[in-house]
């Protein structure tokens, strides 16, 4: 009897310590692709077409706030335009939900700048799908819109 109950014991903080390193690792995976979100957010900022290209996907889809559909080589030119200037990309509210190699990222943005010398402020949802290619995180679909200024009516 006291051998059953050691063994059902032994089974159940194995099971436990399984379930723990599973946790662990599902955080470890969401700093990861919160730390990618932001890498894109500098990215964007300081015209870096090489960074982008290195968290997006070959096949990669972007959907703008406007209804247009860029594909990966368009999404990086329109990145390095110069009549837009980005002073701010910063997200809020950021969620991060796990699928068999696949990361979805919802959360809010909040970017200004300049764009052909007149001033933006826009603030806006997005949702990113990323998946894991070879051990490393990639994002194959981007779409945002714009929302209302918070505060504002």
């Amino acid at each position: 009897m006291k051998l059953q109950f050691v063994m059902v014991l032994v089974i159940a903080c194995s099971l436990g310590s399984v379930g723990a390193a599973q946790t662990y690792d599902i955080h470890a995976e969401k700093s990861k692709i919160i730390a990618l979100e932001n890498a894109w957010n500098q990215a964007q900022i300081h015209r870096d077409g090489e960074g982008l290209n290195r968290l997006v996907s070959d096949t990669f889809v972007y959907t703008d706030w406007d209804g247009t559909l860029l594909n990966k080589s368009q999404f990086i030119a329109d990145s390095k335009d110069l009549a837009v200037t980005t002073t701010l990309v910063a997200n809020n509210g950021v969620e991060v939900y796990f699928y068999p190699g696949v990361a979805v990222v919802t959360g809010a943005y909040h970017a200004k700048g300049t764009s052909k010398g007149k001033p933006f402020d826009n603030y806006g949802r997005f949702t990113d799908t990323w998946i894991s290619l070879n051990g490393q995180w990639q994002c194959v679909a981007s779409h945002t819109n714009h929302t209302r200024k918070p505060g504002s009516k």
